[in-house]
């Protein structure tokens, strides 16, 4: 149990020592190429043509897995600690944009599929598993957030109540517009688009279009009209 933890904290100090010296170093001054060729040891995979801004966090580097051509840029925070399962995974084609937060908990899976864009300012934080598929587009300001606090006890506090966490899955080819958020046990089926603002606490069906707080569906992707306003 010592041999672990002295590994543990040991490994934790190299990829700080590494992140910190390497992280900062701007483009002008090589810092890209330099990532990319460091980073690779420090990762439990990483992909080639990996393009990585200075100024973005890492925590728990041996939790994630970095496909081909991803592109992360400034002010980005990745954090994959919290517990020896949790697992970052970003498919071929990824671009996070700046300042985007994404976070695991206890025994959290964040899987981001290929040719997916995440805007600048979103969250994405578990401890329940998000899968995102392939080719969805995550707006600015959007948040996703695997988790939900109990507060049923009134006589103590929110925080010392704990969590549910049932997870959440964003299918292929979705579009989230500006300050969505997507609430915890939620799937959003294949092709659908969430209008600007709207908060989805329920299943949306492929092809749907949903606005509105809660998020309703509107519109479905096939139909020319939209459906009755008692429609949920």
């Amino acid at each position: 149990m010592f041999k672990q933890q002295y590994f543990a904290k040991l490994q934790r100090y190299q990829e700080l020592l590494l992140t910190t010296l390497l992280g900062d170093i701007p483009a002008i001054f090589f810092g890209p190429q330099l990532r990319r060729f460091i980073y690779p040891r420090l990762f439990a995979a990483m992909g080639n043509k990996v393009y990585i801004q200075h100024g973005v966090e890492f925590i728990a580097t041996s939790s994630m897995e970095i496909g081909q051509g991803v592109h992360i840029f400034k002010n980005v925070r990745l954090d994959g600690k919290g517990h020896p399962k949790n697992k970052i995974y970003l498919g071929n084609g990824v671009a996070i944009e700046r300042n985007v937060d994404i976070g695991c908990l206890e025994d959290t899976l964040i899987h981001i599929d290929e040719d997916t864009f995440i805007g600048p300012n979103v969250c994405i934080a578990g401890p329940g598993d998000i899968r995102i598929g392939k080719n969805c587009m995550i707006a600015s300001h959007a948040g996703i957030y695997a988790n939900n606090h109990n507060f049923t006890d009134p006589l103590l506090p929110i925080k010392q109540q704990g969590v549910t966490c049932q997870g959440i899955i964003i299918e292929d080819d979705c579009w989230l517009g500006h300050g969505v958020t997507v609430l915890d046990g939620v799937t959003i089926g294949k092709g659908s688009v969430i209008g600007a603002g709207a908060v989805v606490t329920k299943d949306i069906p492929p092809y749907s279009v949903a606005v509105g707080i809660p998020a309703k569906v509107i519109k479905n992707r096939n139909a020319k009209e939209l459906l009755p306003a008692s429609q949920p």
